[in-house]
Parts: C-alpha cells; structure tokens; sequence
C-alpha cells in the first residue's frame, strides 16, 4: 500500500508539473532545473552569507528554480540519534543504516528529516555554502548529512560512487577558511583540500552516493580580507557560477576496477 500510495504522489507531482504555455500548449516543468543551496552559517551577516546570496541570485539569473535550507534559521538538530525511528524495524539493537532505510520505506522517519530528503531528490544540483571548521565541515552541517544521506535512495550495497542513488546530481561546494591560498597544495603547510583536508566531504559524503562533484570555490584568508577583498572574490563566485556548466569533476573510484567484493581487479 506504501509503493502505491508513493506511486500516486509521484503521478500527481507529475500532473502538476504540467501548465499552459501562453499559446495554449503544454510545457513540462518537471524537467525544469532545481537548485537546493544547503547554507551553514549562523551570521546574517557574514561573509559566507554574503556568499550565499551571490549564489542564489546567479542561479536565478541563470534558470535554476531554488530550493533552500539555512540550516540555523531552520533551528535543524544534527545529531542522529535512536529517536529518529519511532517504528524500529529491530527494537533489540539499532544499526543506524538498517533502521534509516526502513523508516524510509514506512515513511516513519521525523518530518525534519523527510523534507530535506525530499529537496535533495528535487534537485538537479546541490550548493553547499560553509566555513572550514578545523578542517572539516561545521558540526551542524555534518549532522545533516548524518540524518538526510541514508541508505536506501542514497545508497546501499554496491550502489556507491558512480552507481549511487544520486547519479547524475551535481554538487558544489562554495566554502571560506582562514589560510591563504599557498598553504593547500602539494608540498604545502596544509596538503591538498579537495583530496585531503577535505576528503571524507568530498569523496566521503558527496561522491560516495553518486553526486558529480565540480570544482568546488574557495574563498581564502576571508575573515582578513579587506572590502575590496572581498568584493574580488565575490566577483569570481559570479564567473564561477556563470561557468558551472564547464567545471571539472573531482575524480571518483571507478567500481569498474574492483570485484563484487570491492577488492581491486588486476591491473591489465
């Protein structure tokens, strides 16, 4: 009854995707481009906010119909925890990712959780806007991706990386640090970002279920940069926004190289 109850829903958001044209036709807004910018900053006023804001109006500018979750205006709780599933599929010990992906199916996981499960498969692309926190994402946007990247449609038994829930989605991580640019990179202070500092993000969290990850923007040594400063690098978020559809993806595992069991094939 649940699969039919979804297959209903999904027919009806169909329908309704559906208006006139201004000749009379039909036009199919389904197919229209969604943007859902996931924004981890306290301060309305902060550079990452102001980030943001340049994001969302060169989305606009360029088509994308917006999808938003500031995560602290929502007031959203991220930590996971055993209340997440009032309908236990083992009330005897809990395994997080078993107990995720039946809640999916009986539809028994909190509101908070579904409707931020629900933007993320709208959209198209997905926009992470964030400040490096010892070097790693703020715990609140952790969190949310503890609670909303759950087993079943995102993930699950072989479907990873190039075979995850989220094929063919794009992310985009638009993020601030302290550092200047030549303390990350090969042989520097720091080691690469996108490959180290920031690994288990990139390639731990977006890749793993499926997203092509493009080239991410960095704004460095933001919280000592001057108004002019700061100007520049919003300029080069417009370009980069403007240039989106031309970024380069992060390079993935290949799940062609490796065997049902993950163990890598020999190499040829």
């Amino acid at each position: 009854m649940i699969y039919a109850d979804r297959a209903f829903a999904i027919f009806l958001q169909t329908i309704e995707g559906l208006m006139m044209k201004e000749d009379g036709s039909l036009q199919d807004l389904v197919s229209s481009r969604r943007a859902l910018i996931v924004h981890a900053h306290s301060e309305a006023d902060s550079f990452v906010t102001a980030m943001r804001d340049t994001v969302r109006n060169e989305l606009v500018r360029a088509g994308y119909e917006i999808l938003e979750s500031d995560l602290y205006a929502l007031g959203f709780n991220p930590v996971l925890s055993p209340s997440d599933f009032p309908d236990r599929k083992n009330p005897e010990h809990l395994v997080y990712a078993l107990e995720q992906r039946h809640g999916y199916e009986t539809e028994t996981l909190p509101d908070d959780i579904m409707l931020e499960i629900r933007k993320v498969l709208d959209a198209d692309l997905i926009v992470f806007t964030f400040p490096v926190f010892w070097f790693s994402v703020p715990a609140i946007l952790k969190g949310w991706i503890d609670r909303v990247f759950i087993s079943g449609p995102f993930y699950g038994g072989r479907r990873i990386y190039g075979h995850g829930g989220l094929r063919g989605k794009r992310a985009l991580a638009v993020f601030s640090l302290g550092g200047r640019e030549h303390m990350f990179g090969p042989g520097s202070l720091h080691g690469e970002l996108e490959s180290g500092m920031l690994r288990h993000f990139f390639q731990g969290s977006l890749g793993y279920v499926g997203f092509d990850v493009v080239e991410p923007f960095i704004a460095f040594h933001a919280p000592y940069l001057d108004q002019e400063g700061r100007s520049k690098i919003l300029s080069e978020l417009r370009e980069h926004i403007e240039d989106l559809g031309n970024l380069a993806v992060l390079p993935m595992p290949d799940l062609g190289a490796f065997d049902a069991n993950f163990t890598p094939l020999p190499k040829p």
